[in-house]
């Protein structure tokens, strides 16, 4: 539980340009320069929206990531984890190409494409390109190498002020040119960061009175090196090629420490929680396209591996010298990912079509171990059943899309076809399936008039299974068991969606998307057994939201040099309790979000200040034996300021969690499944405190 919440430290910074931190680690921060007079408008190409770097001078931008960033009403979507590679997702490409690879997201790719190489960056509506998959604003990056080596670097320090030291270790450097007809990129970034919390926590019983009190205190500390490359190759005639590589690796080490008091039927006691992780990854991959026929065929292939071992520990030692008693739980998992793919597209009667054809072979060897410790102090290993198999799933996809342009104002795209699966679970009580599923996906792009751009998507998608919850696991801090489930069948869901883009001129840019999905098959905690309890899957769902997302220049007012990035996103959503039959939210899913951005760049002057504010909430997580809601808040808020040509270095400094947001723990714990009495309510209220942060970055 830990690990993935660390993993998700930067989402605050994907989505503004001065975000807040999350408590659990830091974001990275992006730079400006000095504010002209007035911010120029963007120029109106062919429907599109195309910024030139005339348009970001005033934030002096090191790279395309920074300029990115800077798009009124623009929010990078990346592409989700799908099923092997399957066609185009995110909102991102560039010089026309979706990026390729799974490791090889699009924020480290940009962030290593110097701004000096960047021509102008196109906002699009993806129906109207010829990429299968793309819907609603989609950036196209178009950037020329040069032909000497550049660099740039960047290092970030931050510091909090209770809990965790200081991290030294953040920052990234990269490299890039070309020679001939091959244009490279390296970069090494280790986004290493903290976690930390103290403060109490109240046991109730039943009735509200007060069973126990704890007082804990925990931190994690966390190292993720990453060695990645890229290599495009300007082949004979028309033919390119692009090669992608990544070696990863990822330290994590959690510490926690608390004292229980006050129940009446146990002894005063310390607690102690340690996770450990110590993991490597690395991904090859790349494509090539040639000219053939009347077309372009292109060949894609990947290959993934990461080796994950992870411990926990927890022991527990009395006030009244009783013997200490404790467990611990050891997984070594081994993932695999092989990917091959091809592609075909061509034009005729005035329309793009593809055919595309994948075949992907998933796998997990996965060896889980779990420890009783004895009065004399050994571990004695004691049987898990469930938890050491090996599961594996071979998928191959058909698809053929056809887009075209039925008016000026009007364009579509259509894609159909189908995946077969076969998936098979060797030990823990596997067992072997194969599935037929059909996908596809149709968008519209409209043009009513120069200024609003309305997007259309119906898509049918299935998604993406994770094996591990296929095997029974432990989680010893949380008290928490998963059975394992060999039943397990990726979700099927039907997502429909309109959205609509205003631009406002110098004023900025504004978009409304309002979705809605119907899941069959949705995975949740569902009941095992006669007590056990696992992920599987539920018959259906429903989500349904809407998006607002702007972007406002002060400018026009008065207020030179000033703007103000906004988003909300409210969403609710249905799903039938396994064990109640009651009608209730997903387990866990987004009810509402709200995140404001304000940035200063004071104009004739190299100097920049702002802020942010965000709130999440969060539905309540359903298990069979308890439910509650963990989160941060209730509001994240930061402040900096910036000076953007110190000794030809951006400098910043920053203050996060300055409206002292907390980590919150609310949850009821049954004697037995939910529908049963209560066994305690527990309500807990943790300590972040403040976050100071450093970033210095430049070129060489």
């Amino acid at each position: 539980m830990i690990v993935v919440s660390a993993a998700g430290r930067t989402l605050a910074a994907y989505l503004l340009a001065s975000a807040a931190v999350p408590a659990l680690a830091q974001s990275a921060e992006p730079t400006g320069n000095a504010a002209p007079p007035v911010a120029p408008a963007p120029a109106t190409v062919e429907g599109s929206r195309t910024y030139t770097p005339a348009d970001f001078a005033r934030f002096a931008p090191r790279n395309a990531l920074d300029m990115l960033r800077q798009v009124p009403g623009f929010v990078i979507r990346e592409a989700s984890q799908e099923r092997g590679l399957g066609q185009a997702t995110g909102n991102v490409l560039i010089n026309g190409q979706r990026i390729s690879g799974k490791s090889n997201d699009a924020l480290s790719e940009l962030s290593r494409i110097p701004s000096t190489n960047v021509t102008r960056i196109e906002i699009l509506d993806g129906a109207t390109l010829d990429i299968p998959g793309l819907s609603g604003q989609v950036a196209n990056i178009v950037a020329t190498a040069s032909g000497k080596m550049t660099g740039q670097f960047a290092w970030e320090p931050s510091f909090r002020q209770r809990n965790t030291d200081p991290v030294f270790t953040r920052g990234n450097v990269s490299v890039s040119g070309s020679k001939g007809p091959v244009e490279y990129t390296l970069g090494l970034q280790n986004n290493s960061g903290t976690s930390g919390a103290n403060g109490r926590t109240l046991i109730y019983n039943p009735d509200l009175s007060v069973r126990e009190f704890r007082n804990d205190k925990f931190t994690g500390e966390s190292e993720n090196p990453r060695l990645s490359g890229r290599l495009t190759y300007d082949g004979p005639g028309s033919s390119t090629g692009n090669l992608n590589g990544s070696y990863q690796r990822f330290y994590y080490d959690y510490r926690e420490r608390g004292t229980r008091i006050g129940d009446p039927a146990l002894p005063d006691r310390v607690r102690l929680v340690a996770n450990d992780e110590d993991s490597y990854s690395w991904e090859l991959g790349g494509d090539y396209e040639i000219a053939l026929g009347g077309g372009r065929l292109k060949f894609i292939g990947l290959n993934r591996f990461e080796h994950v071992p992870f411990g926990q520990d927890l022991r527990i030692s009395f006030a009244n010298n009783s013997p200490d008693i404790g467990s611990r739980f050891l997984r070594t998992g081994d993932e695999k990912e092989q990917i091959a793919r091809t592609e075909y597209k061509w034009k005729a009667g005035g329309a793009d079509w593809q055919i595309s054809g994948e075949a992907a072979f998933n796998s997990l060897d996965n060896v889980s171990e779990l420890f009783l410790l004895r009065p004399n102090g050994e571990y004695e290993l004691i049987d898990l059943p469930g938890s050491t198999a090996r599961v594996k799933e071979d998928r191959y996809e058909l698809m053929g899309s056809y887009g075209r342009t039925l008016s000026p104002k009007l364009s579509i795209q259509l894609a159909a076809g189908g995946e077969y699966s076969s998936l098979s679970q060797a030990g823990g009580g596997g067992l072997s399936r194969a599935f037929w599923r059909p996908k596809g996906q149709f968008s519209a792009a409209w043009k009513p008039n120069p200024r609003t751009d309305v997007n259309v998507r119906l898509q049918r998608r299935v998604g993406q299974l994770n094996f591990y919850d296929f095997l029974a696991t432990v989680n010893l801090g949380d008290n928490r068991e998963n059975a394992g489930n060999p039943d397990l069948v990726p979700s099927q869901t039907w997502h429909a969606e309109v959205e609509g883009v205003r631009n406002l001129g110098a004023y900025g840019s504004t978009t409304l998307r309002v979705y809605g999905q119907l899941i069959d098959d949705i995975v949740d905690i569902v009941p095992i057994g006669a007590t056990g309890e696992s992920p599987g899957n539920l018959e259906s769902a429903r989500i349904w939201g809407a998006e607002w997302k702007t972007t406002f220049q002060f400018d026009p007012l008065g207020w030179k040099g000033a703007k103000l990035d906004a988003r909300v996103q409210l969403q609710k959503s249905e799903v039938e309790d396994p064990l109640t039959g009651e009608t209730r939210p997903i387990s866990g899913s987004l009810q509402r979000l709200v995140t404001l951005s304000l940035r200063h760049d004071i104009p004739d002057s190299d100097w920049a200040w702002g802020g942010s504010m965000s709130h999440e909430w969060y539905a309540k997580s359903y298990r069979l034996t308890q439910v509650g809601r963990q989160w941060e808040g209730p509001v994240w808020s930061s402040l900096f300021v910036e000076n953007k040509d110190v000794f030809g270095l951006t400098v910043r400094a920053t203050v996060n969690n300055i409206t002292a947001a907390r980590s919150i723990w609310d949850r009821i714990v049954y004697l037995g499944r939910r529908t049963g009495p209560v066994d305690y309510i527990e309500r807990r209220d943790r300590l972040i405190g403040p976050i100071f942060s450093f970033s210095l970055r430049g070129k060489f």
